[in-house]
């Protein structure tokens, strides 16, 4: 005979149980959790090109116009610098963006993307769009797109 009393049924849903705790309805939590699941979501879908999303990140920033220096991309993607040369270093090998001098610093160098990298970038946008498609699918159209303005909003590109 099945128990249904209340631990037990805590038991079966585990972490489900979590949810009514304060940090239920803690905003950070809310979006870092969501963050989280949506990282590990594009890093699945990303695996095929051997990226996670920190590579596309730079890979897809340097096979616009931009022609961005490391020093930005480390400010806009909120990463130590130490942390953009390592992925700058991963691309260059293989042979997915060049460094260029920076014709505003000759101190500094600007990441390109190469022909290789801009092919890549696309096929790989293409995956991180499959993978966002269906994991906002959940929301409707309309929730979304404000989602994506209140995110937009809140990194600062409202400002």
């Amino acid at each position: 005979m099945a128990d249904t009393t209340a631990e037990s049924t805590t038991i079966e849903h585990g972490s489900d149980r979590l949810w009514g705790t304060t940090v239920g309805d803690d905003l950070a939590f809310l979006l870092a959790r969501a963050n989280a699941l949506s990282l590990s979501r594009v890093n699945v879908a990303l695996a095929d090109f051997g990226f996670k999303i920190r590579h596309y990140s730079v890979l897809a920033i340097a096979a616009t116009d931009a022609r961005p220096s490391q020093r930005e991309l480390s400010e806009f993607l909120q990463l130590d610098p130490s942390q953009i040369v390592s992925l700058v270093d991963f691309l260059e090998k293989r042979g997915l963006v060049t460094r260029e001098p920076d014709p505003r610093d000759r101190r500094a160098n600007v990441v390109v993307a190469t022909e290789e990298g801009r092919k890549t970038v696309q096929q790989a946008r293409a995956a991180v769009h499959v993978s966002e498609d269906h994991w906002f699918s959940i929301l409707p159209p309309e929730d979304a797109q404000r989602l994506s303005s209140i995110l937009r909003t809140l990194a600062g590109a409202d400002v």
